[in-house]
């Protein structure tokens, strides 16, 4: 589960030019935060809520800035965005740790803060067979600014374009075909859902190996407003998960795999290549590699990096991206 809230120590705070009650706390060896001035101090100990968490209002009042809170799965509440002050990226929100909880602590739940996640549009949500199944993986890379220290620039890597789009799982196990949005597994038999049309589509001209989940992105028209501009769905493939074995195939398996059966695979930027020699050997460097055009678009959502063994893998998402999408 993805720690939306969590301890972490502020390794710098830096000023802010023409600020004179603001400054920048540095979290975790990653993310700005925007706090005020003289409020934290280097080296403190503090309870960090990362951007996309949903924040109850009980737990952060001043969030709603007066007005009534909006709700989101039953809770009063806002989400946490990427926002800019006085020039400066800010993300997510620092509290205080009263209670004195250690570095590394996971307090989403104890502090009940959810992931937030868009609304699903009507062709999306389809009828429900069960829960997302407990032997396939779910998709959601860790971010960049999570793994300070963690990370070996001199790695080789597969590096991808992340598309904007809805996490799409198609599986084959014990016979049976399935599809999956991000949480659920939905009937086959049913018409006008867009999940179960594309995995008709794609398992009617293909008959792919048993117990294996293909994992992709779902992208087009009324989808996370079609930022590719496409006029059909497509499905772009960036994972295969081995059931049986319960690991993920190696980047290279998984390009050939979409190769052989004719499918589209996320587009690709650089395979087997250590990260140094794109010049990126920083959490501050690999944001900015994430910058750039995605297919039809001169802004994407971010790059996606893969360690050529399958076994490591991490996301570093746009800035421009996320602050247009608070605009």
């Amino acid at each position: 589960m993805r720690q939306l809230a969590s301890v972490k120590r502020i390794t710098s705070i830096n000023s802010i030019e023409g600020a004179d009650a603001i400054e920048c706390a540095i979290v975790g060896g990653g993310w700005p935060v925007v706090i005020r001035k003289g409020e934290f101090s280097e080296g403190d100990l503090a309870i960090y809520l990362e951007i996309d968490s949903w924040v109850p209002t009980a737990l952060a009042p001043f969030l709603s800035r007066g007005k009534e809170p909006r709700e989101f799965n039953g809770c009063k509440g806002e989400r946490l965005r990427t926002i800019k002050l006085r020039g400066q990226i800010s993300q997510g929100l620092l509290l205080k740790n009263l209670d004195d909880k250690p570095e590394g602590d996971d307090l989403t739940e104890w502090l009940g803060v959810q992931k937030w996640d868009k609304p699903i549009p009507a062709q999306l949500q389809g009828q429900m067979k069960g829960n997302f199944p407990s032997w396939i993986r779910k998709t959601d890379q860790e971010r960049v600014q999570n793994l300070d220290g963690k990370i070996c620039w001199d790695d080789e890597f597969e590096v991808t374009i992340k598309l904007d789009g809805s996490s799409m799982t198609i599986w084959r196990h014990k016979g049976e075909t399935g599809v999956c949005s991000r949480n659920i597994d939905l009937k086959m038999d049913q018409d006008g859902n867009s999940f179960v049309d594309m995995a008709r589509r794609v398992t009617g001209n293909i008959l792919f190996p048993e117990n294996i989940a293909i994992q992709g992105e779902l992208i087009g028209p009324n989808i996370q407003g079609n930022r590719e501009g496409l006029c059909s769905h497509e499905f772009f493939v960036f994972d295969i998960w081995d059931i049986e074995k319960q690991e993920y195939w190696v980047p290279e398996m998984v390009r050939k795999f979409c190769k052989c059966y004719g499918l589209d695979h996320a587009p690709v930027l650089h395979t087997g290549v250590k990260l140094r020699y794109l010049n990126i050997d920083s959490i501050e460097s690999c944001l900015a590699n994430a910058e750039g055009a995605s297919l039809n678009h001169d802004v994407r959502e971010g790059l996606v990096f893969k360690r050529v063994d399958g076994k490591f893998s991490f996301k570093a998402i746009s800035n421009k991206f996320l602050l247009g999408e608070s605009a």
